[in-house]
């Protein structure tokens, strides 16, 4: 019993941590998107 206890808590606590991981990509790749399309409105202006 406390060998599953420990697993099914392992497991909660990889996918909390793949949630953040992910969501902090999210954040990189959307700051580089807006960095993009500044850079570009500026050669264009």
């Amino acid at each position: 019993m406390r060998l599953r206890t420990f697993l099914a808590l392992a497991v909660v606590g990889l996918t909390l941590s793949a949630c953040n991981t992910i969501s902090g990509a999210g954040r990189d790749v959307s700051s580089v998107g807006k960095a993009v399309t500044k850079t570009a409105d500026d050669v264009k202006n």
